[in-house]
């Protein structure tokens, strides 16, 4: 766990270097930050699936680096700082950090604006 930790913040501040605002994210998606380890991440997954089963969502493994590039990209786009996990989601102009239940309200009204972009 230690080694872990230690990895993920050398590749912060070599990616944090790299990275310029915004570069890579397009404001029309919607960018789902996760980690395969993260049980809220799986929490999250599953009231969108139920709830929006036809939203157009970039699901992005943090465990890769590419993933883990464009993570840093979101976390800086947003002034996140150090203080950055997943679930993460970058939806245009907002962001949404964490799940809990009571955070299910918020992502609705932060995706309500591409659910009329991405129905079919």
């Amino acid at each position: 766990m230690k080694k872990l930790f230690l990895g993920i913040l050398m590749a912060f501040a070599v990616f944090t270097t790299a990275c310029s605002k915004g570069d890579g994210l397009s404001d029309d998606k919607v960018y789902f930050f996760y980690s395969e380890t993260c049980p809220h991440c799986h929490d999250a997954q599953a009231y969108i699936s139920k709830t929006y089963p036809n939203l157009k969502m970039e699901r992005v493994d943090v465990a890769t680096p590419e993933g883990y590039n464009l993570f840093l990209t979101c976390a800086k786009k947003f002034n996140l700082g150090n203080m950055i996990g997943t679930p993460l989601f970058c939806m245009g102009d907002k962001h949404m950090m964490g799940w809990a239940p009571a955070f299910e309200k918020k992502f609705d009204a932060y995706v309500k604006p591409f659910l009329e972009t991405n129905s079919d």
